[in-house]
C-alpha cells in the first residue's frame, strides 16, 4: 500500500485539465507530466503555456513538476492521474481511444500496489469496464489485488480566473473503501475547497456526466424560447431579465453550445443509456436543438439581410470570435464553425477574426485562416459571436464602423443594448 509522503504522481495528458492539476502537485511534491505532443513539452520547458491556463510565475513554481513526451519517464512514479480527452466522433458516439491508448501505455508501465486515477469525462461504468480491463491485459496484473483504481472528475472551467482547480471542490472515488480513502487524501493535499467522498466510482462517475447535461437541457430549453419569442417579435433578454426577478428562476442565456464538455459530455451518458435499452428523449431532445443553434443564427441574419435589401450571394460577412466562449483560445468542439459553414453555404464571404486563437489550430482544425485585421466599411453583416474583451471594448458605434452604409450587426452574446443592434439571438 502506498504512503502519502512516497507518492510520485505522474499526469498523462497536459492540457487544460492536466496541466493545472500538474502544477499545484508540482509545487509540493514529485509530479512528472506527460503528453504525446513534443512541441506542447517544449514549449512548457520554457514556460510557456499555449492554453492561458497557468501563467508563466505559476509554472516556475513548481519546482518539483517534469515534463516528458517519453514515457519511459514515468517508470518510477506510482500514482497515475489521465486527464486526456474523450470527445465524440462524426455520429455522435463516445471516442474513447485517447483513453484507451493512455490505459495501455500505463499498463505496461504500473508495478505492485501502483493506483491509476481518471479525471477524463466518461459514461458511468466506462472506468471499470473500459479502461480496467485494458490496464489488467497489458501489465499482466489483478485489479484490486495487485494494483487500484480512482476517479475523480475535472472541474475545470477554461478561460476562469476565479474558479480554478484548488478552490473548486473535487469528488474523489476509489475501487475499495481503502483506496477511496488514500485517493480522497492525495487530492486533498492541493484542494483548498475540500473533497466530497463518492461512494463508487460509477457514482464518480455519474456525477460528472450530469453535471453538463444539466446546463445543456436547460439552455436548450432558453434557446427554444428565443426562437418562440423571436416569432413573436418579444427581446428574449427582456424576458429573461423580468422572469429573474423571481427568487428561484435560474439564470441561463441562450446561445451556441460548444466546448469540450457541455457539447460533449451529453452524448456519452445517451450512449450509455441507449445501450442498456433506454432511450433518453429530453437529453438528445436538447442536443438536437442545441446542435441546430449554428443555422437558426445564420438564417436569422439572412433574413434580416433582405429585410434590408442587402444583396445575400457574394456578400461579406465578419464573424467576431472563434473559440468555444470568451476571453479563451480554447476552439475545441466550437459552434462558430457551424454558424461560418451555414453562411458559404449560401455563397457568402465569411472572414473570422479572433485574437484570442492560434491561426495552425484554427486552420488545422476547420480550415479556417483568421484574418489579422477586419477592414472598415467592408462588410455587409457582421456578428458579435464572442464575447472577448477586446470586442466589448470597441464598442458598437466601432463595429458598426467596419460595415458598409447598409449592413447588419447580430450581436448573439447580449454584449450591446437591443437599440444599437439590428437584431440579437
Amino acid at each position: 500500500m502506498l504512503n502519502i509522503n512516497n507518492i510520485k504522481i505522474a499526469v498523462i495528458g497536459l492540457g487544460y485539465v492536466g496541466l493545472p492539476l500538474a502544477v499545484e502537485f508540482g509545487k509540493y511534491h514529485s509530479v512528472t507530466g506527460f503528453d504525446i505532443n513534443a512541441e506542447r513539452i517544449s514549449a512548457l520547458n520554457t514556460g510557456i503555456d499555449h492554453t492561458l491556463e497557468v501563467s508563466e510565475a505559476e509554472l516556475a513554481e513548481a519546482t518539483h513538476l517534469r515534463y516528458s513526451s517519453d514515457i519511459n519517464q514515468l517508470k518510477d512514479c506510482n500514482f497515475f492521474i489521465v486527464t486526456v480527452p474523450t470527445p465524440i466522433d462524426d455520429y455522435k458516439q463516445p471516442d474513447l481511444t485517447p483513453l484507451i491508448k493512455a490505459s495501455e501505455a500505463i499498463g505496461s508501465l504500473i508495478k505492485h500496489g501502483d493506483i491509476v486515477v481518471y479525471e477524463s469525462t466518461v459514461y458511468p461504468g466506462a472506468t471499470e469496464e473500459v479502461c480496467i480491463p485494458v490496464l489488467e491485459k497489458t501489465s499482466g496484473l489483478v485489479f484490486n489485488q495487485d494494483f487500484y483504481a480512482g476517479y475523480s472528475p475535472e472541474r475545470i472551467n477554461p478561460g476562469d480566473k476565479e474558479h480554478r482547480v484548488t478552490n473548486i471542490l473535487k469528488v474523489t472515488a476509489g475501487s475499495t473503501p481503502e483506496i477511496a480513502d488514500f485517493v480522497d487524501k492525495v487530492y486533498n493535499l492541493i484542494i483548498t475547497a475540500g473533497t466530497h467522498k463518492a461512494p463508487s466510482i460509477k457514482v464518480a462517475e455519474a456525477a460528472k456526466v450530469i453535471e453538463n447535461t444539466q446546463r445543456d437541457v436547460n439552455i436548450a430549453l432558453i434557446n427554444e424560447l428565443a426562437v418562440i419569442f423571436n416569432r413573436m417579435n418579444i427581446d428574449t433578454e427582456a424576458v429573461l431579465e423580468a422572469a429573474g426577478t423571481k427568487w428561484n428562476f435560474l439564470p441561463f442565456r441562450p446561445g451556441l453550445v460548444g466546448g469540450h464538455c457541455i457539447g460533449v459530455d451529453p452524448y456519452y451518458l445517451t450512449h450509455k443509456a441507449q445501450a442498456i435499452g433506454y432511450n433518453p428523449e429530453i437529453i438528445l431532445a436538447g442536443r438536437r436543438l442545441n446542435d441546430g443553434m449554428g443555422a437558426y443564427v445564420s438564417t436569422q441574419l439572412i433574413k434580416t439581410m433582405i429585410k434590408k435589401s442587402i444583396q445575400v450571394s457574394a456578400a461579406k460577412v465578419l464573424v467576431l470570435g472563434l473559440s468555444f466562449k470568451e476571453n479563451c483560445p480554447d476552439v475545441r468542439n466550437t459552434k462558430i464553425i457551424d454558424i461560418v459553414n451555414e453562411l458559404q453555404d449560401y455563397n457568402i464571404d465569411v472572414d473570422v477574426y479572433d485574437p484570442w486563437v492560434n491561426v495552425e489550430e484554427a486552420e488545422h482544425e476547420y480550415g479556417i485562416v483568421p484574418i489579422d485585421t477586419p477592414q472598415e466599411n467592408y462588410y455587409d453583416g457582421i456578428i458579435m459571436a464572442v464575447a472577448h474583451q477586446e470586442f466589448v471594448e470597441m464598442g458598437i458605434q466601432n463595429i458598426r464602423k467596419l460595415g458598409k452604409e447598409s449592413h447588419v450587426v447580430y450581436d448573439l452574446k447580449y454584449v450591446f443594448a437591443k437599440e444599437d443592434t439590428d437584431i440579437r439571438l
